[in-house]
């Protein structure tokens, strides 16, 4: 598709200045990208060809603005477009003032963080957000600026020029579905800017508002019911999905994405490598629907994708979609869309069913789930983790519950039951999140100690209880890390860091119990870590070796598609990955029992001879023809050497 001449002519106006061989650069990405850019503005606004123009002369002038280092990662990304999908990679999450206080000192902990093998650090919001409750910073009332108490935009790009320095990725969150009723453009809606007014979704009555309500789904029903509020600025309800002082966008207004593709460019030259795409899946409103994932929403993230691609290919689309199999698949790209939309998605099945194992004891209904996920684009990549700042849904689909002789509902209480402590014999405590009496629903907040139980074992003082949860712990872990793509952690489980008993002590908190499990990085566990022999060293020592392992292993490339086989055995989830150098066998016993693998599966799978990467140990089948795993053990098999 040929790049029209008046958009050329913006490029090259901007690029006037520019040295010929960094003009041309930048035209042949205009090129190779203008289709993917021009499809997804016209799928959304038909009628803005001038969009298009403003567009490019956005890109244009961020690329003339971008840092020169910043123009060498974009080179060094391009020629290694696969540089994310490695297996060497390893993330961390974490909120700056839990983890260093402020950005300069998240900067000191780096050495940390390298040690540890983290080359993805993602910060949570830290964008200046409205004063007093703000969703944990997802209320943002400035996108340029930083929250004061962390530091100033010179010292995010300060920071992100030595993380990457590092060999570490700079992770953000942009908030794309709505702003703080504090922002600037809901400011001045309320000062009685018509043009700003249309930023968002005002309606005069309870008319339309009241058709939308019918099939939309609460996000916070204990404390936000509903989606819209009256403003008396306003004179109007203004759509509020998630908070009264969360104003959704109006992405229907071509005024909106010109506004966030600027946000985009302008995070990108402040060294942000990764844009993580807050409640990307609420973007477009559509009558009779529940707004999620409808297809608009994959049409402007190509758009702002291409864009981006345009100015600063460096920069990847991480979509925070935490929405069922079958809908999530688009958000890395499907149909005429395959590879054009996000660059990394969350796993969030694979954390559910990683819970669900570990609590059932029993594989079969994660097995059947997580064969039946759709493939995704062999450039893309899975985010993949345990836990993270979230609570955790019990995502479980009723479908999928059924083909293997289960209630949904059922299991999903049962999972809420077992984690919240109150189901017999569980020895987790998680705390629940948001009860909806209506469907029964019961999310859950915790650290991944408390929930695999080894906060109540030490507070037990069981050593053998201890141990059993430790290699739960580990176990988890070795899943996701086992899975591909890109495996996160999150602060504070590297040390086996119970749930926070000070958690609302702050007044903002207090009434959202996920703070619980977003305790601050302790420094007396660091110091227990060093010792191999504490609950923390045992944590942190398996994590590491875990880490280290996976990076050796090619077959953990993000590019091989995990292929979930049997079950054999209830309680051994079995996954393998082909690779062009040879099968991996990954086995994973979710109980507390000795259980087999089948010799046959092995020779199945070419792996006659076959050593455990994680032990470096042989592994032939006994007389049995069975080879055994220890209750939750990870066996990541590879062929042997001859």
């Amino acid at each position: 598709m040929t790049v029209p001449a008046d958009v050329r002519a913006a490029a090259r106006r901007r690029l006037a200045e520019v040295t010929p061989d960094r003009r041309d650069l930048f035209e042949l990405r205009l090129e190779r990208w203008w289709e993917d850019l021009s499809d997804g503005i016209g799928t959304v606004y038909p009628d803005a060809g001038g969009l298009l123009v403003d567009l490019v002369d956005a890109a244009a002038q961020a690329y003339v603005e971008r840092d020169p280092e910043l123009h060498r990662l974009d080179q060094e990304r391009t020629l290694a477009p696969d540089w994310f999908q490695r297996p060497g990679m390893l993330g961390y999450a974490t909120y700056a003032d839990r983890f260093g206080g402020d950005l300069a000192g998240v900067a000191e902990g780096i050495g940390y963080l390298r040690e540890l093998g983290v080359t993805y650090l993602h910060l949570m919001p830290l964008l200046r957000p409205r004063e007093g409750d703000n969703d944990g910073g997802y209320a943002v009332a400035d996108y340029r600026a930083v929250r004061a108490d962390l530091g100033t935009m010179d010292d995010l790009r300060d920071l992100a020029t030595r993380l990457r320095r590092a060999g570490i990725s700079l992770v953000l969150d942009l908030v794309l579905n709505h702003v703080a009723r504090e922002h600037p453009w809901a400011q001045a809606a309320r000062e009685g800017s018509a043009q700003h007014r249309d930023y968002f979704l005002v309606f005069p009555d309870r008319t339309v508002p009241d058709q939308y309500e019918r099939t939309l789904p609460e996000v916070f029903p204990d404390f936000a019911p509903g989606s819209f509020t009256w403003d008396d600025d306003l004179h109007g309800w203004v759509w509020t999905t998630f908070n009264s002082w969360q104003w959704d966008l109006s992405w229907a207004n071509p005024r909106v994405f010109a506004e966030l593709a600027r946000v985009v460019l302008f995070l990108a030259n402040q060294g942000v490598e990764v844009l993580r795409l807050d409640a990307i899946a609420f973007l477009w409103k559509r009558m009779g629907t529940s707004c999620q994932n409808e297809p608009e929403v994959h049409a402007i993230t190509q758009a702002l994708r291409a864009l981006a691609r345009i100015a600063c290919p460096g920069v990847l689309f991480k979509a925070e979609a935490i929405v069922g199999p079958a809908d999530l698949v688009h958000y890395l790209g499907a149909g005429a869309r395959h590879g054009k939309v996000s660059d990394l998605a969350y796993h969030n099945a694979l954390m559910v069913h990683v819970w669900s194992m570990l609590a059932a004891k029993d594989v079969r209904l994660a097995s059947h789930a997580l064969r039946a996920l759709p493939p995704v684009p062999s450039t893309t990549a899975w985010v993949t983790y345990v836990r993270c700042h979230d609570d955790i849904g019990w995502a479980v689909d009723d479908g999928d519950a059924a083909a293997v002789g289960l209630s949904g509902h059922a299991h999903r209480a049962f999972l809420s039951d077992w984690y919240s402590g109150a189901f017999p014999g569980s020895d987790a405590r998680g705390l629940v999140f948001q009860h909806n009496p209506a469907t029964g629903d019961r999310r859950i907040s915790g650290t991944t100690a408390s929930l695999a139980g080894l906060e109540a074992a030490r507070d037990a003082g069981d050593a053998d209880a201890v141990d059993a949860a430790v290699a739960r712990v580990l176990l988890a872990h070795a899943v996701v890390m086992g899975w591909g793509g890109i495996p996160v952690l999150w602060s504070g489980d590297e040390v086996a860091l119970p749930n926070d008993p000070d958690w609302a002590d702050d007044p903002a908190h207090a009434d959202d119990n996920r703070w619980a499990h977003r305790p601050p990085l302790d420094l007396a566990a660091l110091a227990r870590a060093q010792d191999p022999s504490t609950v923390e060293g045992r944590v942190l020592g398996g994590l590491r070796h875990l880490a280290r392992t996976r990076a050796d292993l090619p077959h953990l490339h993000a590019s091989v598609r995990p292929d979930v086989l049997g079950p054999d055995d209830p309680g051994v989830l079995l996954v393998a990955r082909r690779h062009p150098r040879g099968t991996m066998l990954a086995a994973y016993n979710v109980t507390g029992q000795w259980r087999p693998v089948t010799g046959w599966r092995l020779r199945e799978q070419g792996l006659e001879a076959a050593v455990d990467a994680l032990s470096g140990e042989r592994v032939t089948p006994g007389d049995d023809d069975q080879v055994w795993l220890a209750p939750w053990r990870a066996v990541w098999l590879t062929a042997a050497e001859p």
